[in-house]
């Protein structure tokens, strides 16, 4: 059986949005997938237009090839985007998960970031070129260290389709 990671409200939905997947075997999760939102270009290539929540070397506005299963086979441009994603840990004190949440969502929008959440704990943020993301970075570092939170670049890895 396969899990799907899904994007209930990617930033770039669009009338004409294609959706396809990327396999996330490649990644350490075998057995899922991310479905990704996409934008066809006049040429048989395709944008990204969600902000990768699970895939490596994905961003959002990059430019990609599908094979005939509509899956992501190999990243042909990059946009210059980068993808910062945090998980947030549950917490027994009911009241620290939700400010937490509150303090991320503020910090993007003061900062004028795009973001997806998958969920309530695990956040995707798209960090353009020429951007200087450090109140964000000080406020993800805060649930690093006061309540365990894991944070990760999206290029820390490179795209890879599988075999």
């Amino acid at each position: 059986m396969t899990i799907f990671i899904v994007h209930d409200d990617p930033v770039g939905r669009a009338g004409s949005n294609y959706i396809a997947q990327a396999d996330l075997a490649p990644f350490g999760l075998d057995g899922q997938m991310e479905q990704l939102w996409l934008k066809p270009l006049d040429d048989g290539t395709f944008t990204i237009a969600c902000i990768p929540f699970c895939t490596y070397g994905l961003a959002l506005g990059d430019r990609v090839l599908l094979s005939d299963e509509d899956q992501v086979t190999e990243v042909i441009g990059l946009s210059g985007q980068r993808v910062l994603r945090m998980l947030l840990m549950p917490s027994p004190d009911r009241e620290r998960l939700p400010q937490a949440i509150t303090r991320i969502k503020n910090t993007i929008k003061e900062a004028g970031l795009l973001s997806e959440w998958n969920g309530d704990r695990h956040v995707a943020v798209d960090i353009p070129s020429q951007t200087n993301p450090s109140k964000l970075f000080e406020v993800m570092e805060r649930e690093v260290t006061e309540a365990g939170a894991f944070w990760e670049w999206a290029d820390a890895q490179p795209f890879s389709a599988g075999s």
